[in-house]
């Protein structure tokens, strides 16, 4: 198939639908497809590069510490591209996607669009993340002005597929995890010399509002554990100066640390507890990479997330938001060495069916039917 992937950014890998999006693409590669991408960023065989849009400095400060940017719908270059492809594919309901789907219906292109950009994502950030009307009217713009003329709809989670059900989205939802890579496995390594007798906790996520950073420093501060925990937090974020302070009342202050895929890898391989405390989250592949490594996790049970079906058991989860019972979550995984030992070779085992392999097998079965009913 001659693939186009249409994405507002897609050089670097700061954010979790860029990240999705070259991995996919890569795969795409392997199997024998020809893909094409359209973005910002600069140019380079296979991509076709449009400017980024200019926002005033306080929208733009905002939009960059979220590790993103908006692309320009540059139409002679989406016309050129969208003219190649037999299929698109389009990741995010802005201005280059919602021109390019209209030049895709124009020509009748087959089209299919992914479910990446969660309103919460959006509210949690201007302080509005618990308004469910806001929320709301988010979902309603995303599908009239762009989700409702796609008869299918990549969905990472069920979770969405059932928010977007719950919204008057009538799409076939196709419910395929974002997957992760083969490198992905059980591995452990001894602590640095500095972490030696530290109990290291680690959580991946972007530091914004709805991934509720706070939530595991406090928890923290209850533990009986308090004064051997190092918390490391890979990732960064518009929230970061605000949780450095936080954490400054704990004996050992927090490591914010953004980290390239391998450096990621080697920070998990000693980890003890892996903690996902988002309140709006919907997959988090960063959550199912860590306990494919061989962690134990305790996620926020929320109901605007996707992340605690990776729990086992009851175990691994806690109510969002409650660092209370976070904490007592962390003592007794902290407390159980033998049983968290069985239950990280569990977690790891789990954690294969989400391999990128069977995501790749389901998205060319989206895009074959696309075609199929095009024709």
């Amino acid at each position: 198939m001659k693939i186009l992937i249409v994405i507002d950014q897609y050089d670097g890998a700061n954010n979790g639908t860029t990240i999705s999006a070259r991995r996919f693409v890569a795969n795409l590669k392997k199997r024998g497809h020809e893909v094409r991408v359209i973005s910002t960023g600069k140019e380079e065989e296979g991509k076709y590069s449009v400017d980024k849009i200019k926002l005033v400095p306080i929208v733009n400060k905002i939009v960059t510490s979220q590790g993103m940017e908006f692309a320009k719908a540059d139409e002679e270059k989406l016309r050129e591209a969208i003219k190649w492809a037999e299929v698109v594919h389009f990741y995010m309901p802005f201005w280059l996607s919602i021109k390019g789907m209209k030049i895709a219906r124009e020509m009748n292109k087959p089209m299919t669009a992914a479910f990446h950009v969660q309103p919460e994502n959006i509210t949690y950030t201007i302080g509005l993340g618990k308004k469910e009307k806001v929320n709301d009217t988010i979902y309603t713009l995303f599908k009239k002005v762009f989700f409702d003329e796609f008869n299918h709809i990549h969905c990472p989670s069920q979770f969405i597929a059932n928010e977007l059900k719950k919204h008057g989205y009538k799409a076939k939802l196709h419910v395929i995890s974002n997957g992760i890579e083969p490198d992905w496995v059980y591995k452990k390594s001894e602590k640095p010399e500095e972490l030696k007798d530290k109990i290291v906790l680690t959580m991946v996520g972007r530091l914004s509002g709805e991934k509720r950073q706070d939530v595991l420093i406090e928890a923290v501060k209850q533990t009986k554990y308090a004064d051997k925990i190092q918390l490391i937090f890979a990732g960064k974020g518009p929230k970061q100066k605000s949780y450095e302070k936080l954490g400054e009342t704990l004996k050992n202050k927090p490591i914010f640390k953004f980290c390239k895929k391998e450096q990621l890898q080697e920070i998990l391989a000693y980890t003890d507890l892996y903690i996902h405390t988002s309140d709006a989250e919907i997959e988090a592949i960063s959550c199912i990479e860590a306990i494919a490594t061989g962690l134990v996790p305790i996620i926020a049970k929320s109901d605007k997330s996707a992340t605690s079906q990776f729990a086992l058991d009851e175990r691994s989860t806690f109510e969002a938001g409650n660092s209370k019972q976070l904490a007592k979550k962390i003592e007794y995984w902290l407390d159980n060495k033998k049983e968290r030992d069985k239950m990280e070779k569990e977690y790891a085992k789990n954690a294969q069916k989400y391999s990128i392999e069977k995501s790749m097998e389901q998205i060319e079965e989206m895009f074959r039917e696309e075609i199929n009913e095009r024709i």
